[in-house]
């Protein structure tokens, strides 16, 4: 071991020895032969004297941990290998998958290019089993991974390859009601769909994601869009509190009256903190919708784009929302309502004349969880070879990808760029079989107003009516990735450069819709930046989860 993975050793048993719960085993037997550096690793541990005890002594029983916490070279088997192994004792086997991981931990991800196997796999079922891994993890130094529900396209971001370990929240499953019916607790190892299914009883909501099948963490971090956002803001800032693990072990809420300054980070500044282990969510009394689903054919793009940025431009009830989507083969419309009506709300008067439509769904009263079940069959995740959604046909797409781009509404700026999407997507479809989306996303001024009401989030959304653009992009060869990736590049630029020359730009990427070379921190403002930076060195002094985490929207980057 060289002088520097020393040093870093030496940090954490500083660390270690300061550590909320070495009083625990102070006074506990020391098992013979134990170096100074690995006691100083279990007392740091949150466990009881007699287990820490009993952890020291099968740790000291492999050579090569003993030789990695005296500083010593090891040769004959891996660091991250030693790390494994010490959480697997810590915690026990049935929560460690070792190399070869279990293939249903690897695809778990949604895209094939996230498909990666780690040195292990670990599925804690508590915080601190959580904090346990972590220390051990940064004891060792070795790289990790988070993951939530695995939707994110971008690879590395939750997941990673050998030499590294990936601490996989799926058994956190947990969905609490409160008993005024104002609050729940969820796990971020659950998907939107099983909260929405879970909450509908009850009679409320929560202002969540939107496609089922996505996970709680990832998309809360990221600020998460919902259907409502325009209403109560993102699903971010409607958080109670958030229980998470620092990267000290600490295990510590963050909420409106703790570590308040964390708690405004945690609500979009992304995987930059700890690790969240509890999302504690306001309810809101909606499940009573009012709906519509139309599809048309993709000849009538252009008239439903100028009805859109007309609807855009009038909209004032916050209770409104439309979705509009163009697939290879179909355009949908989605409007939705958060109430019940006796007749379609005004505010959708500019789609009101156009016709030669079939709807998929309504119009009329319906509920959350009908609207949630509708897009779990529609938009299928499974990444096991399925095909993506109805845009999709026949194709089994394997790799998947997103983008993003934000301006400013004019219905001929949408036109071009939509025309000059439409020929791209056409031809590469043709000669690679990808799928491609083209959805314009309607943000209300009323969005930012609400978070801001809610005490204020980092991202820094601009308080105008503006749109955000996105793509779901699915193919299946590998040797198609330059290509294909190459189009929603192509589009996101076309998308500047004529918003820039109509100053109709604006210096806004909303985290989850954004792709692996793109920088949504960097959008969120020079004050809010500064602002995230000092709070993780605040709460993460040594900065783990900037040099040690795979890959993600990381503060190091921007």
């Amino acid at each position: 071991m060289g002088l520097a993975s020393l040093a870093l050793v030496g940090q954490f048993v500083a660390l270690a020895l300061v550590g909320q719960t070495s009083a625990l085993t102070l006074n506990r037997p020391r098992a013979v032969g134990a170096p100074e550096q690995l006691t100083a690793l279990v007392d740091a541990l949150p466990i009881e004297p007699d287990e820490a005890t009993t952890l020291e002594s099968s740790l000291v029983q492999d050579s090569d941990l003993v030789a990695f916490a005296q500083g010593k070279s090891v040769v004959s088997t891996t660091i991250a290998s030693l790390a494994c192994g010490a959480i697997k004792l810590a915690l026990g086997g049935s929560l460690v998958s070792l190399s070869p991981v279990n293939k249903t931990a690897i695809t778990v991800n949604w895209s094939q290019a996230c498909q990666t196997e780690p040195q292990c796999a670990v599925q804690p079922v508590s915080a601190l089993q959580v904090s346990i891994a972590l220390l051990i993890v940064n004891f060792f130094n070795v790289p990790f991974a988070v993951r939530s529900g695995g939707h994110s396209p971008n690879p590395g971001f939750a997941n990673v390859a050998q030499g590294g370990i990936l601490i996989d929240l799926q058994k956190f499953k947990e969905i609490i009601v409160s008993k005024d019916k104002k609050s729940v607790k969820v796990g971020p190892g659950l998907r939107w769909g099983e909260v929405q299914a879970a909450l509908d009883p009850y009679g409320v909501s929560v202002i969540g994601g939107r496609i089922p099948a996505v996970g709680v963490g990832g998309l809360m971090l990221g600020g998460g869009l919902h259907h409502f956002s325009n209403e109560y803001g993102l699903a971010a800032d409607n958080v109670k509190s958030f229980e998470i693990v620092l990267a000290s072990g600490v295990i510590t809420t963050a909420s409106a009256q703790q570590n308040s300054d964390l708690f405004w980070a945690l609500k979009g500044g992304g995987p930059n903190f700890g690790i969240v282990t509890t999302y504690e969510l306001y309810t809101v009394p909606v499940t009573a919708i009012w709906l519509e689903v139309r599809i048309f054919p993709n000849d009538q793009a252009l008239t439903l784009i100028d009805a859109l940025a007309i609807y855009q431009n009038s909209v004032t009830d916050v209770k409104c929302t439309a979705a509009f989507v163009v697939g290879t083969d179909v355009t949908t419309l989605g409007l939705i309502y958060s109430g019940p009506l006796t007749k379609e709300p005004a505010c959708f008067a500019p789609f009101k004349q156009i016709t030669g439509y079939q709807s998929a769904l309504g119009p009329g009263n319906s509920t959350m969880n009908i609207l949630t079940q509708a897009l779990g069959s529609t938009f299928n995740n499974d990444p096991a070879r399925q095909p993506l959604n109805i845009y999709a046909n026949s194709l089994t797409p394997d790799s998947h990808d997103y983008r993003a781009v934000s301006t400013k509404i004019d219905a001929q700026m949408y036109k071009d760029v939509y025309t000059f999407w439409a020929a791209k997507a056409a031809a590469l479809r043709v000669k690679t079989g990808a799928g491609m989306t083209f959805a314009i996303q309607p943000i209300q001024a009323s969005l930012a107003a609400a978070s801001k009401a809610k005490g204020g989030n980092p991202t820094g959304i601009p308080a105008v009516n503006h749109q955000w653009w996105t793509t779901v992009v699915d193919w299946q060869k590998a040797s198609d990735d330059a290509e294909v990736l190459g189009v929603p590049i192509a589009t996101t630029e076309k998308w500047k450069a004529l918003a820039k020359a109509k100053k109709l730009d604006l210096d806004f990427t909303y985290m989850n819709d954004a792709s692996r070379d793109q920088n949504p921190i960097g959008s969120y403002g020079d004050a809010n930046i500064k602002k995230l930076k000092t709070i993780s060195k605040k709460y993460d002094p040594q900065q783990i989860f900037q040099n040690l985490q795979n890959d993600g929207f990381l503060l190091k980057k921007v």
